[in-house]
């Protein structure tokens, strides 16, 4: 082998030794990023917007992965999770499924339906209903004409209270032309058809829905006679 060969040979050695470092390199940092990202696990994200105390199904969300690391710890990783399930509130295009966005689907009673209204936080719930409760619902009214008495009713006795979503502000306009910007609940009944007609009329057209809970065990029937009152009639 004359000079000319074995410079060759070495500098062939050395390329390979270049190639192998950088090579060593490149896994270094790959290695290293999978350390600080860590090991890739399946999500869940929403395809577009679902209403509130919508039922849920699997085509309502896409597959997608993400390392392990950057999903919370309530993040929904298993679309069987969502079996029975209904919002709690609206979610969002593009948001990540998680375990706190949804509840188990109230069961109905054969003759019942569903019913959500929004309730004014203060005079309405006060932090004391709670799902199962059983309410009475109070509207007041204006008179229908000048100087007609304005009145309260007691629109629907004995409903039962679902769920209680979370706090949320309402602005002028959302639930009463009158009312000030305040904060509402939303709760959900399982009414009769004629109580959820009574409930969603006064929500549409009262001054004022209020929720009156009921003791356990207490009697709630109230006689026709004592469902309106006027302050003129108070002797």
């Amino acid at each position: 082998m004359n000079s000319r060969q074995r410079r060759g040979v070495i500098l062939l050695l050395l390329s390979v030794l270049a190639a192998l470092g950088a090579f060593a390199g490149v896994l270094s940092v790959v290695n290293d990023a999978e350390s600080k990202v860590g090991p890739e696990v399946t999500a869940y994200e929403l395809k577009s917007d679902v209403p509130p105390y919508t039922a849920l199904n699997p085509g309502q969300f896409r597959r997608i992965g993400m390392p392990e690391r950057w999903l919370s710890a309530n993040a929904v990783t298993d679309l069987d999770d969502i079996r029975g399930k209904i919002a709690v509130t609206t979610l969002k295009k593009g948001s990540l499924l998680q375990s706190d966005m949804i509840v188990d689907q109230p069961a109905l009673q054969p003759g019942e339906q569903e019913v959500a209204i929004l309730i004014d936080a203060a005079t309405g719930v006060a932090g004391k209903i709670t799902p199962g409760a059983r309410v009475n619902v109070y509207a007041t009214f204006e008179g229908e004409r000048e100087g007609d008495p304005d009145q309260s009713k007691i629109i629907v006795t004995d409903a039962r209270v679902l769920d209680v979503g979370e706090l949320t502000a309402l602005q002028p306009g959302s639930n009463d032309r009158s009312r000030r910007p305040t904060d509402a609940v939303p709760i959900t009944f399982a009414l009769s058809t004629l109580d959820a007609q009574r409930l969603t009329y006064a929500e549409s057209f009262a001054q004022r829905v209020r929720l009156a809970l009921v003791a356990p065990g207490t009697d709630t029937a109230v006689p026709d006679k004592d469902r309106t009152y006027e302050l003129a009639q108070d002797k």
